[in-house]
């Protein structure tokens, strides 16, 4: 990971930058943004990425939504960005920040009314084949060394809503962007074109990298989400 091609963002929405919101996928944490945050720093934007209370079996969705909104405060411009089970939660907190923008990244893109349990068999991923070996399935691309780094700090992901339906009404009403890690071994890239598009009705934004590209390639997670930002800003309205 190197700097030196992100220069600052020109000002937008009136002189104030995007403000990222990094929601992390299941069993892990914060961390796995360490390589994105400063290319997103460095191009003037602000960054919030939060712990979820993943290890406590009781907490909910309404639980993960207060965490994050709480270290977000009153910060202005936010797009949300939720990668693999964060899907769940990222929508959520966009509609209670009312965001400018929502992104999944190699994102579980939830139904109303949909458990975490159902997902599965309702996306067809049931009918996938993945590797049942989790280092090659999640960490394929990612160097040995950040690879170790990570599964050193996964956290033990818990959670009785799992069982529960999704609350949201609806997917926020917000521009949209869903990113396909083109090297996905366990959201494998012809399953996510298929769930992308059926749940969004949009075409995914494809990237290299495996399911952790924030960790095997943060260049083209950075500048994707910072294209998306420039865009919205763009948009007449804005």
């Amino acid at each position: 990971m190197a700097t030196e091609g992100f220069s600052r963002t020109p000002s937008i929405w009136g002189g104030i930058l995007a403000a990222f919101v990094l929601i992390h996928g299941g069993g892990s944490s914060a961390w796995d943004w360490h390589l994105v945050r400063p290319l997103l720093e460095v191009s003037g934007h602000e960054v919030i990425a939060v712990d979820l209370p993943i290890e406590d079996k009781t907490a909910g969705l309404e639980d993960y939504v207060h965490a994050v909104t709480a270290a977000v405060g009153d910060v202005q411009h936010t797009i949300v960005v939720g990668h693999s089970l964060g899907g769940f939660t990222a929508p959520l907190v966009c509609d209670k920040l009312h965001s400018d923008g929502l992104i999944y990244l190699a994102g579980m893109i939830p139904s109303p009314g949909e458990t975490f349990t159902d997902w599965w068999t309702n996306t067809g991923h049931d009918l996938e084949t993945i590797d049942p070996d989790t280092q090659a399935s999640f960490f394929n691309n990612v160097p040995e060394e950040l690879m170790h780094q990570a599964l050193a700090k996964g956290r033990d992901q818990q959670g009785e809503w799992m069982a529960r339906p999704w609350p949201g009404r609806r997917h926020p009403a917000v521009p949209t962007r869903a990113i396909l890690c083109r090297d996905d071994q366990f959201f494998p890239a012809s399953f996510m074109k298929r769930q992308v598009l059926q749940r969004l009705g949009i075409e995914p934004v494809e990237i290299p990298g495996g399911h952790y590209a924030t960790l095997s390639n943060p260049d083209a997670v950075a500048k994707t989400l910072i294209d998306f930002a420039q865009t919205i800003a763009m948009t007449p309205g804005n």
